[in-house]
């Protein structure tokens, strides 16, 4: 019985709100601790010091203050939950790893490719936040990189950039992402 998790009943939760029905102080204080989170066994340990126990709780019961939940087989969807929640973190932070690695690539070869001439690039690559700002910036960089450096530079490069932004999709053919500009060259 108190290892039952209890709430307040519409009783309990008027009483709480306009004391209507009087009940004693230490009762009161009882019905407050009932939150529908802990069992009786768990709220007795936390109101012993205040001289209350089973019989109060029984009390409380009786006269429909409190009312025990129904039991509710959730440890399986926690423990999915759980697993969900792992998986999206990890996902994420793969993620966040691969536009790290992708924004340095930009910054490190348009200072080292372009120099002044990449600046407004530069800015760009320094805004973008997601996959698909970096995704958008692909295509000016391969340019500016083939008028700077030349097909064999401009291809290089292309190909490693491909590599940092596609790594996740297994599906992604690599002759999708050539650009005629380079390749047809």
């Amino acid at each position: 019985m108190f290892a039952s998790i209890y709430d307040k009943t519409d009783k309990g939760r008027e009483e709480i709100a306009t004391r209507k029905h009087q009940l004693s102080t230490r009762l009161r204080t009882l019905l407050v601790m009932v939150d529908g989170k802990q069992s009786a066994t768990q709220l007795l340990a936390r109101v012993a010091a205040l001289g209350l126990d089973e019989s109060n709780v029984a009390e409380l019961i009786a006269n429909d203050y409190i009312a025990a939940l129904p039991v509710l087989p959730e440890p399986v969807t926690v423990v999915t939950v759980q697993a969900e929640r792992t998986e999206n973190n990890t996902e994420h932070a793969r993620e966040l790893a691969q536009i790290e690695a992708i924004y340095t690539f930009f910054n490190e070869t348009i200072k080292s490719m372009l120099g002044l001439r990449g600046f407004a690039l530069q800015l760009k690559a320094e805004r973008a936040q997601t996959l698909d700002d970096f995704k958008k910036l692909r295509h000016p960089y391969i340019e500016a990189i083939l008028k700077s450096k030349g097909r064999e530079t401009a291809r290089s490069l292309r190909d490693r950039l491909d590599h940092l932004l596609y790594q996740g999709d297994k599906g992604i053919n690599s002759a999708l992402v050539r650009d005629s500009l380079v390749d047809d060259l």
